[in-house]
């Protein structure tokens, strides 16, 4: 078992994290905490969501959002767009890299965005030969791989489908979504090696929550495999919205301390991440969802706030 000497930590807390919230979080509050992440060495902080504010209302300042934040060198702040229309606005808004997102599991397609799998991937058609337009790049999501809220286990051969015609519409990167949290090492690791058939390891992300407590000993046995690109939330923001009080993504500051004590370089700072994420739980009025930020803190995760 070889693990990789590096990985890239893609945060995504300011928009999967912060989009459920069911205050209104102000824009000044989104841009410092993106700025603040960029600061803490983190190589790609998804930044925003251009969906419709209908459906998205949290995001409905994307461009503002866009427009306020400090651009550090190196550092990707790519949005959602579900649709042409979103790719025109995030790309009017001064977007250099666009995501898209699918879904492994038929059921959870129609009821999300009442289409199914096939016709979801032939709307990213247009955005694909927008983004070729305009020389940037597409990141594509497949969500429910270990697990679906309606059909229950997923199998690997459905996901590297899915995985396997974003790839081939020009996705550099298929982020691989369990959604839920249901997953479990093996479970994870057969996965990718189905999808792996189809896309190369290197072109991969995992994207695990933590509902049931099995995200960081999944990304350990993706990282097996040679997954080198970890999606998280910092503070753990965003819980999962097919199981009530449950975690959802899992923490940054988390997958940080496991990388570091693997050894695994990042480019992130420990301490200025824990202090963003600190930030954001201080203004939501909510302890930090992130273990190790709470044990820094001299608090014991079961401690009472």
């Amino acid at each position: 078992m070889t693990l990789p000497e590096r990985v890239k930590m893609v945060e995504v807390g300011p928009r999967d994290g912060l989009q459920n919230e069911p205050i209104q979080v102000p824009t000044a509050v989104k841009i410092e905490l993106i700025n603040r992440l960029a600061e803490a060495g983190l190589p790609v902080v998804e930044a925003t969501s251009f969906v419709s504010p209908k459906w998205a209302p949290q995001m409905g300042d994307n461009a503002a959002v866009m427009a306020g934040i400090r651009r550090q060198p190196g550092v990707a702040y790519p949005v959602l767009t579900p649709n042409l229309k979103g790719c025109e606005a995030a790309l009017a808004a001064g977007a250099e890299e666009v995501a898209v997102f699918g879904a492994a599991s038929e059921s959870f397609s129609q009821r999300n965005i009442n289409c199914s799998i096939s016709e979801s991937l032939d709307r990213f058609a247009p955005i694909m030969a927008a983004a070729r337009q305009h020389h940037i790049r597409v990141r594509g999501y497949v969500s429910c791989v270990l697990g679906c809220p309606y059909e229950g286990d997923i199998a690997p051969a459905a996901v590297a489908a899915v995985a396997g015609r974003l790839y081939a519409m020009g996705c550099y990167e298929i982020s691989l979504g369990d959604t839920i949290g249901v997953g479990t090492p093996g479970k994870a690791k057969a996965m990718v090696e189905a999808v792996a058939a189809r896309v190369p390891v290197a072109g991969l992300a995992a994207h695990f929550h933590d509902t049931y407590g099995q995200a960081l000993a999944n990304i350990y046995a993706v990282m097996a495999l040679g997954v080198a690109v970890i999606d998280s939330s910092v503070a753990g923001l965003g819980g999962c919205p097919y199981a009530r009080g449950a975690s959802g993504n899992v923490a940054s500051e988390d997958v940080l301390y496991l990388l570091n004590g693997l050894g695994i370089e990042t480019g992130v700072d420990l301490d200025r991440l824990v202090a963003a994420g600190q930030y954001i739980s201080d203004f939501l009025g909510r302890p930090s969802g992130s273990k190790v930020a709470r044990a820094l803190a001299g608090k014991a995760p079961g401690d009472a706030q």
